[in-house]
């Protein structure tokens, strides 16, 4: 269940300096308050090194390499997979969540199954805007149509699952439903969902794009047909890394979004051949793993959510923000504070907006329009202090007053 402001994480951020050696394991600039690691991430300088050793190893020998990438790939995908709790063999390696995405959504089309003329695709009001774009592209090929399911900022889990499993009628062929929201930083029972959805009968994709590093996950016991999740975002591999994990019943029916030499190979081993592709992404993300774990899996999601919450407390408090307004999530790394309204309204206002906190605050952060009302996403990663959050909410206060 969402949690209100006075039911977040007791622990008040780090201020005695016991992360500065982890903040220079980064290579951003200092100069900027980096409270979006969610949208693109930040990767170490420990991995971009080895990332830069691999590549240089591509160009010593391209012959050499690509000769040999399947069973270097293979040996990384197996490592990302341990980490989720996931078969193996039903883990592929792609370039992001929305790639996977539409990699289901495309062989599925082309298997001719389950969507077709006259029947239905589930989404929540919550859902990514490339995956409900690329949903509602494949619902227009096929003939069927698109049932958005409304639930509220501040829904329970009970709530959630209820609403979501009423929405399913007899037309009902694929349900694809968020693990961490985007937008509103939301944390849904998937593996509630998974079950409800299952007892009827309908298949489930699971969006996890923000799961890897921020969340604890055993997949195997989430039960879901489909899931994606991105390593490029709170795991901090090379951008471009991201898993696709299949349930048997549905890994011959996966196919690559571009024909390759692997096709021969079946799933997942097809994904693992992508003609000349410079897959050194995938080969570094196990080397980030190792970092974070050097870190403390715990200390650091200890740190990252006491972090979240109060830069979204303290930012909230300086635009005059009702605090019976704001939800949170145990656990989650991202906050979410409603704007006053009437501002970023919309997306080109929101952008714009970003924009200029950028430019004139020197701080990144995430500004999106949903439901009509501007939310403003505050990320908290090792590297954050708790002094960025103050700085953003004096100066927010002041840009959004003038």
């Amino acid at each position: 269940m969402a949690a209100e402001s006075g039911d977040q994480e007791p622990t008040g951020p780090s201020r005695d300096g016991a992360w500065e050696e982890a903040r220079a394991l980064w290579s951003l600039d200092g100069e900027v308050a980096h409270l979006n690691h969610g949208s693109f991430g930040a990767v170490p300088v420990p991995v971009q090194h080895q990332q830069a050793r691999l590549r240089a190893d591509m160009e010593a020998n391209p012959v050499r390499w690509f000769r040999h990438l399947p069973e270097a790939v293979a040996r990384a995908r197996g490592v990302l997979a341990h980490f989720l709790q996931a078969d193996p063999a039903g883990t592929a390696l792609v370039v992001n969540a929305s790639a996977g995405v539409s990699t289901v959504l495309a062989s599925l089309a082309e298997a001719q199954g389950p969507v077709g003329p006259g029947d239905e695709i589930l989404l929540t009001d919550h859902a990514y805007g490339a995956v409900a774009m690329a949903v509602t592209r494949t619902a227009r090929r096929s003939g069927a149509s698109v049932k958005v399911v409304p639930l509220p900022a501040r829904a329970g889990a009970g709530e959630v699952v209820e609403a979501v499993t009423a929405a399913v009628t007899e037309r009902t062929r694929l349900a694809v439903v968020d693990h961490i929201t985007s937008s509103t930083a939301r944390s849904f029972p998937v593996g509630q969902l998974v079950e409800g959805l299952h007892r009827l009968a309908v298949p489930v994709l699971v969006d996890g794009a923000h799961v890897p590093g921020q969340l604890p996950v055993a997949l195997e016991t989430v039960g879901a047909d489909f899931w994606v999740g991105n390593f490029h975002k709170w795991a901090c591999a090379p951008r471009g890394t991201a898993a696709l994990v299949v349930a048997p019943p549905w890994r011959d029916t996966i196919r690559t979004l571009v024909v390759s030499w692997g096709e021969g190979d079946g799933f997942p081993g097809a994904f693992d051949r992508v003609g000349t592709a410079d897959l050194t992404a995938w080969l570094a993300a196990p080397s980030a793993l190792a970092l974070l774990e050097s870190l403390g899996w715990e200390r650091l999601r200890a740190h990252n959510t006491a972090l979240a919450a109060y830069g979204q407390q303290v930012v909230a408090e300086a635009l005059g923000a009702d605090t019976g307004e704001l939800w949170a999530d145990p656990g989650l790394f991202m906050r979410v504070v409603p704007l006053p309204p009437g501002v970023a309204t919309n997306d080109q206002s929101a952008r714009a907006l970003a924009e200029e906190v950028s430019q004139r605050l020197r701080a990144e952060v995430a500004i999106t329009c949903w439901r009509g009302r501007g939310l403003l996403r505050l990320s908290a990663q090792a590297y954050n202090t708790p002094a960025e959050y103050e700085k953003l909410a004096g100066g927010l206060s002041r840009l959004l007053s003038a």
